[in-house]
């Protein structure tokens, strides 16, 4: 979101910006950049004659577009009032099929308003029927690697535009360093609870690892949580990681309370990085840090990919249980970590050109 606002304003700078959320109190910090509305689904009361027509139109037709018509009344309410709609959640096709949002899209183009999809990354294996109908009624799908390009392209999908993700574009706070810090000698440590509920056996494996770093290296290992949700913790999980090594001054572990630039300011003054949020790895990309990712869908290898030309220091969700594999990633980010940093302190620089060029594509549109 905040990346999206930057390089929205950089291209429209008299545009009218309004966020439909459905975690309104969390995103209050936008307001004044943002009008925000609060688009939380209304509940359908059982018995209810809403409730009676969605269940009527589901046994009679297998139509349930009533019932998300009715759910998401709110957002379709803002339909008069904007004319670009952009859907914003990058993952919002990767996690099988989205009837409410086909709904709400529909909704869009039947008011005649332009829909884009924005920094949005979807694998061949996520392209069902349903999906692929919907994104074909986009004005505009500004993807974020070449790999999801190439599958939408595949599957007939028009006016798919390659950007490069908002995040390589946003600023950073540079808060005070936390104890137990060594400059230029703190390596970075994320893992998250999505990797560890899609590989169980990953955790054992990663926390090996962080014992093979400490054994084997002086840096400090600086846990880093990026996601902070309940039931999708870095956090919480990472706790656990500080408790394994509670004897170990040498390892840290950032506080829960930061927000994204808060975190992006700490990672840029890291010498190394290893990852599962992708959006943690972007923080480190984009200040030059050597990064091994912790990768589980095409987003991380297609942005791997348009960095290095190939798929370079990431392993799959398959990959990360394997502890002599993640021992031997590591070392060889060891070996070449200056050729990795030269290498993104070339690239970098395109890719935020990339992403700036989402801007100029929108007020094109």
């Amino acid at each position: 979101m905040r990346s999206a606002v930057g390089i929205i304003q950089k291209s429209m700078p008299e545009a009218h910006l309004g966020l439909a959320s459905m975690a309104p109190d969390t995103d209050r910090l936008f307001e004044g950049t943002l009008t925000i509305h609060d688009v939380r689904r209304t509940t359908i009361a059982k018995y209810s004659l809403p409730w009676l027509k969605s269940a009527l139109s589901v046994k009679l037709f297998g139509d349930d577009s009533p019932m998300h018509r009715y759910q998401n009344e709110a957002l379709l309410a803002l339909i008069p009032q904007y004319d670009l709609f952009l859907s914003i959640g990058g993952d919002n096709y990767c996690y099988g099929e989205q009837p409410w949002l086909y709904v709400v899209d529909r909704e869009i183009k039947k008011a005649g308003k332009k829909l884009i999809l924005w920094g949005a990354s979807i694998g061949p294996e996520d392209l069902s029927p349903a999906k692929v109908s919907d994104l074909k009624q986009f004005d505009l799908l500004l993807v974020r690697e070449t790999l999801t390009q190439a599958a939408l392209q595949e599957a007939g999908i028009p006016n798919v535009q390659l950007c490069a993700d908002g995040a390589f574009t946003m600023e950073k706070e540079l808060l005070p360093l936390p104890e137990g810090w060594l400059e230029g000698n703190t390596l970075g440590f994320n893992y998250s609870p999505l990797v560890w509920q899609r590989n169980p056996q990953s955790k054992a494996a990663a926390l090996a690892l962080v014992q093979h770093i400490l054994a084997t290296t002086d840096m400090a290992v600086c846990l880093t949580p990026h996601v902070i949700i309940p039931g999708n913790d870095d956090y919480a999980v990472l706790e656990e990681f500080k408790s394994h090594f509670s004897s170990e001054p040498r390892v840290i572990l950032l506080p829960n309370t930061l927000n994204a630039i808060q975190y992006k300011g700490y990672i840029a003054r890291m010498r190394f990085f290893i990852g599962a949020r992708t959006h943690a790895t972007i923080a480190a990309y984009s200040n030059y840090v050597p990064t091994l990712v912790l990768g589980y869908s095409i987003k991380s290898k297609g942005i791997a990919k348009d960095l290095f030309g190939y798929e370079r220091m990431v392993l799959s969700i398959d990959q990360i249980a394997d502890t002599d594999l993640l021992i031997a990633q590591f070392d060889a980010l060891l070996r070449e970590e200056n050729e990795l940093r030269h290498a993104l302190m070339q690239r970098i620089p395109e890719i935020q050109a990339l992403s700036w060029s989402a801007g100029d594509a929108l007020k094109r549109l």
